[in-house]
């Protein structure tokens, strides 16, 4: 009945859509000051939310308008952003001629008109089939970063982002590890990741963690879009961060460009990519490649990474696009380390027998197709097929030395998963005003497996288990995790007046989260002699459906400035770890259960002129049944099967209790060369301030010393500011990062200097870094360079209870790079 009723719903609206909507249509030609059509130039209606791309000779339309005035913003690369006001009396035709900015456009030129535009794309309530009218969004730039883009540095990268809290490894960047008010960053794992609009983690909602990150040098913009967009995106607390790649070139063939950076430490990275348009065909694809050793002993990794985007225009209404990705990669890792160790030598490593090694396949379908200018329709099927390798020695001892005599413990993880997302986004009318109503579904299975035991004893990169050499070996497990996630979601705009704007929304989730295998009960007597050695069945199941509903809300005092506020429910699923993982640093509650809360936010966002940009919010965040960690003595079953105390402390992982986070999040960036040098265009200043102050606290709890206590991975103070500047094609910009003091779990335990065997529980000190990077643009070649880590301060940001660890995981002292860059 709910199929039908649904299916109704979409077929009433398409109607609705084409037979009751306006009798006109507008179209044109986007031309140069020569007079020549521009490809790929933006042509927006801001009453409609809608933007459509001018074809090769730089022809756009617009179908079935209302015979009524649009404002029109027009923008193509090289050129001024033309605004203008059109009114519809019949079929219109509507040429627009650009004002170019120059005939030699140096980079500084370049990147703040592109400043204005990223205001500009700020202000859409709509983009192709999704809505974010009143969220709180942030856009990431890849083209206006000067910084150490090869390394795929999240400090630089995400610099103007507010509030996120980021793990350091040192990889040149092969997993990104961000969270935010109170969110773990550990992979990720608390946003919905997804790559041109599809996922690409692990598991979605099963095991959310994203062992995969695409190179920034591939990117055109990265989309974090927080809490509020659970509605559209699933439950997750933490919101989106989607990653968008580079468009095909539209007026070449083929492009090239190829970048080659060395850096300290023996890093080596090549990127190549090639692109263009044939017809109605168009591709982008790259081949990135990374190499190095870190700074610790024990250290050195290699990935490779091909992505093959291939879109095709079957209509001027419908286009089919292909993208593949496959990403492997293989790292030797020096484990962690005691805070005595940190102190004495961050550079040591008692661990060279730990690798890890991941095998990433993406694949993704999508079909886009306007059923008018009122209506668009998407349709994207992705799946995955994946696995990761963890091989090493691990114990809560992290001062043990690694005994090359025993065998080493294998974590085995394959994913298979595949998913479709449908999504209707129509314009219509409530009386007078405009409105745009986004229905969608999702439907997500997985196929997931995970075993544990022994590995050799050999200190190379080895991924095949060892039982039969090793049957008494204590962690020993084998499960299969087969994942079902249904969801329906909508949401919609209504136009209470010209500048008001309300957005409700809903989405139903049904999951069924199962985990069916055994793992191995082994006691030993104190000669390592078996006393039980037995299979233990251990299976489970998790089904629930629920309801998550939110709103949001828009004021547009003028067209640069705008209030905002929204609600929304969020929930957080067990993962299959939380299930069933045996990890000698931690221990998981057999009742361990979903998550759930509210995001919410309030602000005001905008431009004053072209000298300055800002985002001032308020946001509270509440937790109920938050999963944490506290210390508690080892529990585990003796040979009659009786729950005894083993003695050891341990981390103990379960809900801990309600927390609830809130702050202040802040974001500005002041054009100073307004102040200083108006008028010369070749100069460029701009001074950016991004600084969160966050509080929070364990409302109740039922484990003790945890009420009252501050949240883990929240520094009160999360500040990151710097200065942008350049004249002519040189560019260069300085960032100075400060995090306070974070605690990394619900007790609170403070860091212990003395503590010389364990490193995995205490808090991590505030720490500061300042960043240094320049670039040179030449006709085809550009040269990158800086120093990351300026002031060479030891810090870290990060203990971890597994791999990479257990123990501290030190951040990467001083480094340089240089990079050089070739378009063709």
């Amino acid at each position: 009945m709910k199929s039908k009723g649904f299916k109704s719903t979409i077929l009433l609206l398409l109607l609705f859509s084409s037979a009751g909507w306006g009798q006109s249509k507008l179209t044109g030609k986007v031309v140069g000051g020569d007079g020549i059509g521009l490809p790929d130039a933006e042509v927006y209606i801001t009453e409609l939310q809608k933007l459509e791309y001018t074809s090769e000779d730089g022809s756009y339309q617009f179908e079935q308008l209302e015979l009524r005035p649009y404002n029109l913003v027009v923008f193509a690369f090289g050129y001024q952003v033309l605004e203008k006001t059109v009114t519809l009396n019949g079929n219109t035709v509507q040429d627009f001629k650009l004002n170019p900015l120059g005939e030699q456009l140096s980079e500084v030129i370049l990147t703040q008109e592109r400043e204005k535009v990223f205001a500009l794309q700020q202000l859409k309530k709509v983009e192709g089939t999704a809505i974010y009218a009143g969220k709180k969004s942030e856009v990431v730039l890849i083209e206006n970063l000067t910084g150490n883009l090869a390394a795929n540095n999240s400090r630089q990268i995400y610099g103007q982002v507010v509030g996120l809290n980021i793990y350091e490894n040192g990889d040149a960047g092969l997993q990104l590890n961000i969270g935010g008010r109170g969110l773990d960053p550990n992979r990720t794992a608390n946003f919905n990741v997804r790559q041109n609009g599809y996922d690409i983690s692990a598991d979605a909602l099963g095991y959310p963690e994203s062992y995969y990150t695409p190179p920034a040098e591939a990117l055109r913009q990265i989309q974090v879009v927080r809490g509020a967009a659970s509605l559209q995106y699933g439950p997750q607390f933490g919101g989106l961060v989607n990653f968008k790649f580079k468009k095909p070139n539209p007026t070449k063939k083929l492009e090239l460009v190829s970048r080659q950076t060395l850096g300290s430490f023996d890093l080596f990275t090549s990127f190549n990519s090639l692109s263009g348009t044939v017809g109605d065909f168009s591709y982008y694809t790259y081949f990135n490649y990374k190499q190095g050793n870190g700074f610790r002993p024990n250290t050195n990794f290699n990935s490779r990474n091909f992505f093959g985007h291939f879109g095709y225009d079957l209509s001027s209404k419908t286009k089919l696009t292909l993208e593949t990705t496959f990403f492997n990669y293989l790292t030797k890792q020096p484990g962690g380390l005691t805070d005595a160790q940190f102190l004495e030598d961050p550079t040591f490593s008692n661990r060279d027998r730990n690798w890890f090694n991941v095998d990433w396949k993406l694949f993704s379908l999508r079909l886009d197709h306007a059923f008018s200018n009122h209506t668009d329709f998407s349709l994207n099927l992705f799946t995955l097929d994946a696995t990761r390798n963890a091989l090493g020695f691990r114990t809560n001892r992290v001062s043990q030395p690694d005994d090359p005599n025993e065998p080493r413990e294998l974590l085995q993880d394959n994913f298979k998963n595949w998913g479709a997302e449908g999504r209707v986004l129509t314009r219509y009318q409530i009386k007078d005003k405009d409105a745009v109503l986004l229905l969608g579904a999702k439907y997500y299975q997985s196929d997931n497996d995970q075993r544990q035991g022994p590995g050799s004893i050999s200190s190379n990169p080895e991924f095949e288990f060892q039982e039969t050499d090793f049957p008494n070996y204590e962690r020993q497990s084998q499960f299969d995790f087969p994942n079902l996630n249904v969801a329906v979601f909508g949401e919609n705009i209504f136009n209470v007046s010209d500048k008001f704007s309300i957005t409700p929304g809903f989405r139903f989730e049904y999951i069924k989260t199962e985990s069916e295998g055994s793992y191995r009960n082994i006691v030993l007597d104190l000669a390592g002699n078996p006393l039980l050695n037995e299979e233990i069945p251990d299976n489970r199941t998790f089904e629930r459906g629920f309801l998550l509903y939110g709103i949001g809300a828009s004021y547009k005092a003028s067209r640069s400035a705008e209030f905002y506020a929204n609600f929304s429910r969020n929930y957080r699923s067990v993962t299959f770890n939380d299930i069933r993982v045996i990890n000698p640093s931690f221990q998981v509650d057999e009742n361990i259960s979903d998550e759930d809360g509210f995001n919410t936010d309030i602000g005001a966002r905008g431009r004053f002129g072209d000298i300055l940009s800002y985002d001032f919010s308020a946001f509270g965040l509440l937790y109920d049944d938050r999963l944490g960690e506290v210390l508690r003595s080892e529990t585990r079953l003796n040979a009659q099967g009786e729950l005894v105390e083993t003695g050891r402390i341990v981390r103990f992982r379960g809900n801990i209790g309600r927390a609830f986070m809130y702050g202040l999040e802040s974001f500005s960036d002041l054009n100073l060369k307004e102040f200083l040098l108006p008028g010369n265009e070749k100069v460029r200043l701009n001074y950016f301030l991004n600084l969160a102050l966050t509080n929070s606290e364990y409302l109740s709890s039922e484990e003790n010393n945890v009420e009252g206590n501050q949240v883990e991975f929240i520094p009160k103070v999360n500040l990151k500011t710097g200065l942008g500047f350049g004249y002519g094609n040189l560019l260069g910009n300085i960032q100075y990062t400060y995090l306070s003091k974070q605690f990394t779990d619900a007790t609170n335990a403070p860091q212990d200097i003395n503590d010389n065997q364990r490193g995995i529980e205490g808090a991590i000190p505030s720490y500061d870094i300042l960043d240094f990077s320049m670039s040179y643009t030449f006709k085809k070649f550009k040269l990158e360079a800086g120093i990351n880590n300026v002031l060479d301060n030891s810090y870290f940001t990060r203990r971890a209870t597994g791999y990479p660890g257990p123990g501290i995981i030190p951040a990467e002292p001083r480094t340089f790079y240089t990079t050089l860059e070739i378009k063709l």
